[in-house]
Formats: structure tokens, C-alpha cells, sequence
């Protein structure tokens, strides 16, 4: 649920979604599926567009349930390149939204290439400058382990990264990975 509330807003204001659903009982596939899509606005307001999300949320439950019977766990054993191209299929859900439930809700080895873990690529000069989602995803995923718990915890620090120094406007002092710019100034 938290990989589509998070769609363009703060993951604080899409847990307040996520908490709100589990007031309700609503986290859940079968309770979420049967709820109406205005009840399921109304609770997942915090995370911004509630009537977007929920399309997308019921898009995603009815996949799940009719894929898995609501459960993530089968999908572990499932072929990673339909699923994936599966889960991209269902209406709303994105490749960054797709490989966040692949990686943090089935524990499969996708690399999940959001905006910071392209900017700090980019700036390091891994990636070149405009470097899409796939092509970081690929190269990622080329280049380690094919590791869900590796990916999660390099997205996690990734993250970190970014937000506390890879912004639009780099904040290099300080940073744990400046020694990798060998004195020259972050790309982009």
C-alpha cells in the first residue's frame, strides 16, 4: 500500500494513509477490495490525490487477488520478468512503484532507481547526466549481487544520502560518499 500512497508526496504524509487504513481495517486486500472507492479516499486523504490512489490501490488489490489470493508471499517463487511486466501492467503502477512492491513486499532482487538514487549515480559520475529509471535500475543491478536484502539497504542509505546532501543543490561537506568526487565538483 505505501509504494502507491507514496506517489508524488513525502513518505510522512503517506504513512498517515497507512495508518489510517490500518484504523480501519483496511490494509487488508479483501477489506480493501470490498470497501467503496469514496470510504477508501476518504481515509488515504493525507497522502494527497486520495481519489487517484484509491483507483490505483483497487487496481492493485484486485491484481493481488486474483494473481495470489491477496498474499505477497507466492510471488516470491514467480518468474521476476513477468511478474515484473504483470505488476507494470496494472493501471497506475509505474516501474518505481512496481519495483518498490517487488523489492520491499515480495523480497525480490529489484533495485528501486527513484530520483535521489538517480541524482547521486548521476553526480558521481556512474550514470551520465539524464540517465532514465531503467538504465539506472540496470545498472545497479548489473554491477551487485542480485540481492533483495543488498538493494534494500543500498536504497535505504541512497536515500539518506539525498535527502541530507544530493539535493537539487548539492550540500557536498559532509557527505559519505564526497571522497568518490576525487576533488572534482558533483556532475550536474
Amino acid at each position: 500500500m505505501g509504494a502507491v500512497l507514496t506517489q508524488h508526496t513525502a513518505w510522512p504524509y503517506a504513512a498517515r494513509a497507512v495508518a489510517a487504513l490500518r484504523a480501519a481495517g483496511l490494509l487488508g486486500p479483501r477489506r480493501l477490495a470490498a470497501t467503496s472507492a469514496a470510504a477508501l479516499a476518504r481515509a488515504i486523504r493525507p497522502a494527497g490525490t486520495p481519489r487517484v490512489k484509491a483507483r490505483r490501490l483497487r487496481a492493485l488489490t484486485r491484481w493481488l487477488l486474483a494473481r495470489t489470493g491477496g498474499r505477497f508471499a507466492p510471488l516470491a517463487g514467480l518468474p521476476l520478468g513477468p511478474l515484473r511486466r504483470e505488476l507494470l501492467a496494472v493501471p497506475g503502477l509505474g516501474p518505481e512503484t512496481a519495483d518498490a512492491i517487488l523489492l520491499y513486499a515480495a523480497a525480490r532482487p529489484v533495485f528501486v532507481a527513484d530520483a535521489y538514487a538517480r541524482r547521486v549515480l548521476g553526480r558521481h559520475r556512474l550514470l551520465p547526466r539524464g540517465a532514465g529509471y531503467e538504465d539506472a535500475r540496470r545498472f545497479v543491478e548489473a554491477h551487485l549481487p542480485s540481492d533483495p536484502a543488498l538493494f534494500n539497504e543500498l536504497h535505504a542509505l541512497v536515500v539518506a544520502v539525498g535527502k541530507a546532501h544530493c539535493r537539487a543543490r548539492p550540500r557536498c561537506a559532509g557527505c559519505p560518499l564526497r571522497f568518490d568526487l576525487r576533488g572534482r565538483p558533483p556532475a550536474g
